[in-house]
């Protein structure tokens, strides 16, 4: 697993993404990477972490902040 910033970034992606009720597919496409990626982001054996550019993206998409991706306090 990676470090916990990271892991909790994931982690809410994942939790807005399926809130939404968008598949990995679906958000790989919105996102233009590969549909595989997202499905390494959100697997904790797998090294693949979302960037700023990618969070960016993602929240155009899930329609909330970038903001919302991140913990109240550090970590």
């Amino acid at each position: 697993m990676g470090n916990p910033i990271d892991q909790y970034v994931i982690d809410k992606v994942k939790e807005i993404r399926q809130e939404k009720g968008m598949s990995q597919a679906e958000l790989a496409d919105y996102i233009n990477v590969s549909r595989g990626f997202i499905g390494d982001v959100e697997n904790p054996r797998q090294r693949a972490k979302y960037n700023l550019n990618h969070l960016n993206e993602i929240a155009k998409v899930l329609g909330c902040s970038i903001k919302d991706f991140l913990p109240q306090e550090p970590l």
